[in-house]
């Protein structure tokens, strides 16, 4: 299997396991910056070179190597599983992505058949019922990752535990795992246990939101969009991120993690 979804610097200095709708555009353009002294110029996502990438065959050697020695400082940046699967919906169901297109081409038209999604367009300006839409996707999303139906689940709501399980079981151990809730002091806490050719200088650092100004933008509140069934099935999909990265399941409307992360409960957890 080895190490899916793994980025490292071309330098060694350190190793990330991408979290999909957890910064990863940013934490991807900081890697590369502290090897080059410049951003990659567009979506850290498509890049084929100046930084390793699993999916890219010859990094594959580089990351096993320094994944298995764990001797290079390895991290992961986790999110709010309320705020996580709403950006998801608003980014890869309701926006037009960076082709032009809807996100995985007929999923959409898929989702409004079978499930009666609307998510508007940009000729009537995404207007639609944002509430009534989204919890509607969330029973699809459960359906997704419990029966694998209509589809596997995608990458972008799948739970974050799945992600960040991968890279211990086979062989991998996080020195760091940090909130986006709190990004800057996260970043900074592993900027400080590492060595770059290029010194950075978080604040900085734009922010790379790549999914920003495809669709529409959310016009509640996080907790208006959960319900209580609602809340059930997120809890019923997401129990383990909220255990793990201590989160607030009782109250939406807490973005905050509770509690400190527990690294050694997390490799015990996800290591089986």
């Amino acid at each position: 299997m080895g190490f899916p979804g793994t980025w490292m610097t071309e330098s060694e200095s350190v190793v990330y396991r991408v979290v999909p709708k957890c910064a990863c555009s940013t934490i991807g353009q900081i890697m590369y910056y502290s090897d080059h002294g410049r951003f990659f110029d567009g979506d850290i996502h498509d890049s084929t070179s100046g930084m390793h990438k699993w999916s890219q065959d010859a990094s594959q050697e580089p990351i096993t190597r320094n994944v298995k020695a764990q001797q290079t400082y390895a991290f992961t940046c986790v999110r709010n599983p309320y705020t996580r699967i709403l950006s998801s919906f608003f980014d890869k169901i309701c926006g037009i992505q960076r082709n032009g297109k809807r996100y995985r081409g007929n999923l959409v038209p898929q989702l409004i058949q079978k499930y009666g999604i609307d998510v508007g367009s940009p000729e009537d300006g995404f207007d639609f019922d944002q509430i009534k839409s989204f919890r509607r996707f969330l029973l699809f999303t459960r359906d997704t990752i419990r029966w694998k139906r209509p589809m596997e689940p995608d990458i972008h709501w799948s739970a974050m535990s799945g992600h960040i399980s991968t890279f211990i079981v086979n062989g991998g151990r996080y020195n760091n795992i940090f909130w986006t809730e709190k990004f800057n002091d996260g970043m900074q806490s592993v900027l400080d246990n590492i060595r770059t050719p290029h010194p950075v200088d978080l604040k900085s650092i734009p922010r790379f939101n790549e999914s920003e100004g495809h669709g529409p933008k959310r016009a509640h509140p996080v907790e208006d969009y959960f319900d209580d069934l609602s809340m059930h099935l997120v809890y019923e999909i997401y129990k383990k991120d909220f255990l793990l990265f201590k989160y607030d399941f009782e109250n939406p409307g807490n973005k905050m993690p509770t509690g400190e992360i527990d690294l050694d409960e997390v490799h015990a957890k996800l290591g089986d």
